[in-house]
């Protein structure tokens, strides 16, 4: 059974630990990553406003890097679909029309793609939190050494898991993190 294609919504790439944690767990097999130009956009744009011209300049570098290691992750937009999809923000339409091609969209924005919309379009959209507990609950032999990579990308001493987790809005996943070290 191939892995599921999970959409990434900007502030999924945005926080470099979760992205980190992300694509490592793509690295390893466990979830096949997907974007769209414009999230990739979303996040160089907000990246740039709030940290500055040489983090924009790292986003660069990681999308480049991404572009390379996931080669079929970037997902065209279909401008009728994204006309068809009316959400309570219109920003995030486009969002739900390029996870169209996906089974799982990851956003923390999960109320903002009510569930009886996003039903019709045949994929779910999960917190990163639920997410990343669900593969860490089931699959910890795969996931744990994904998380732990990423952890020690992003410099996180193992004693400090626990915190960068919670800080990266991922509490469920450090409780269990924790208490499984």
């Amino acid at each position: 059974m191939a892995p599921p294609a999970v959409f990434l919504d900007a502030n999924v790439l945005f926080p470099g630990l979760v992205r980190s944690i992300v694509l490592c767990l793509a690295g390893a097999d466990l979830i096949r990553p997907h974007w769209s130009q414009r999230v990739l956009d979303e996040w160089q744009i907000a990246i740039a406003r709030k940290q500055g011209p040489d983090a924009e300049m790292d986003v660069i570098s990681a999308r480049q890097a991404m572009a390379q290691t996931f080669p079929n992750a970037l997902l065209p937009l279909d401008p009728l679909l994204e006309q068809s999809i009316q959400l309570p923000d219109r920003a995030d339409e486009h969002v739900a029309a390029a996870a169209n091609a996906t089974d799982i969209l990851l956003t923390f924005n999960v109320r903002d793609f009510p569930r009886r919309r996003i039903r019709e379009l045949g994929y779910q959209v999960v917190h990163p939190d639920s997410f990343l507990w669900q593969l860490l609950s089931t699959r910890a032999a795969e996931t744990r050494p994904a998380i732990a990579l990423a952890l020690e990308t992003n410099g996180v001493e193992p004693a400090d898991a626990r915190k960068a987790l919670k800080r990266a809005q991922l509490p469920r996943v450090a409780k269990l993190w924790a208490a499984e070290h």
